[in-house]
């Protein structure tokens, strides 16, 4: 029954962020939908946990509804929702995320990925949210906003109700910059890289040097998530292994990690043989 259904709706742009009212908006329907959102943006906080300071839950009420905030990341969230909120999740949502997150080298900073592969960990499905647009006033042209609830509320309840296939983990889903009912939908795995990375040099005031980090759009390849989004300007959906280790079915892989053993073998056995004269 929906009534009994529990989704909890989080991000990494913060509480103020209307990708998060647009999330919620969409899947309040589908269930008792609950939001925990950091209390300040936590972008490109990935997996991360605060294990250095200790966290704070605060209940506040905007858009006339009862929101938990916390000072800890998106991935804390999920565990301090669990502890402190509901025993029980059957959805986490996160989004709707300022900024795509395409590609394997964003996928892995994201905060908003990352809230829902902590869920995921815990055997909760989850979905991540993501829109290309540069500000979250962009949501406030009502049809990009109307278009975007609405994929989101479908995909969402379609999840609800059949959970995610075998060997996913986490679905990540990306709408365009521009999106309406001939945007074609596709589904897509993710792009190695999205930046080529760069590093500008430079000095303060007080001559100490400093650096800012910035990247450059790379080559974007036919096929990916990447491409899909920015060429194609499709609704992108991205599943999501978390196992990272590569399948070994593969006889050169099996080889070369036999061999790595073997070394590894020899070379400890011959330390602990010239420590012990």
């Amino acid at each position: 029954m929906k009534g009994s259904r529990r989704i909890l709706v989080t991000n990494d742009d913060g509480v103020y962020s209307l990708g998060l009212k647009l999330l919620y908006d969409a899947v309040k329907p589908l269930g008792k939908s609950i939001i925990f959102a950091p209390e300040t943006p936590k972008s490109s906080s990935g997996l991360g946990l605060t294990l250095h300071k200790p966290l704070r839950i605060r209940r506040i009420r905007y858009w006339n509804t009862l929101i938990y905030v916390t000072n800890g990341t998106p991935s804390d969230i999920i565990y301090l929702a669990l502890n402190e909120i509901t025993p029980r999740v059957d959805l986490v949502v996160s989004g709707v995320n300022i900024g795509d997150n395409t590609s394997i080298q964003v996928i892995l900073s994201s905060g908003t990925v990352g809230a829902a592969a902590q869920a995921s960990l815990l055997g909760i499905p989850a979905i991540a949210f993501s829109a290309a647009i540069e500000d979250s006033q962009d949501f406030q042209d009502p049809e990009y906003y109307e278009y975007v609830l609405k994929a989101t509320r479908i995909i969402s309840s379609y999840v609800l109700e059949h959970g995610l296939p075998d060997g996913v983990n986490v679905l990540n889903v990306n709408y365009p910059r521009n999106i309406g009912p001939e945007t074609p939908i596709r589904v897509a795995r993710p792009a190695k890289i999205k930046f080529l990375q760069r590093v500008n040099v430079n000095y303060d005031p007080r001559g100490n040097k400093y650096y800012w980090l910035y990247g450059m759009l790379a080559e974007m390849i036919p096929g990916t998530d990447v491409y899909a989004v920015h060429v194609e300007e499709a609704i992108t959906l991205t599943p999501l292994q978390l196992d990272l280790s590569p399948r070994i079915n593969n006889e050169e892989i099996e080889k070369y990690l036999d061999r790595l053993a073997g070394y590894l073998t020899e070379e400890v056995e011959a330390t602990a043989s010239v420590e012990a004269r």
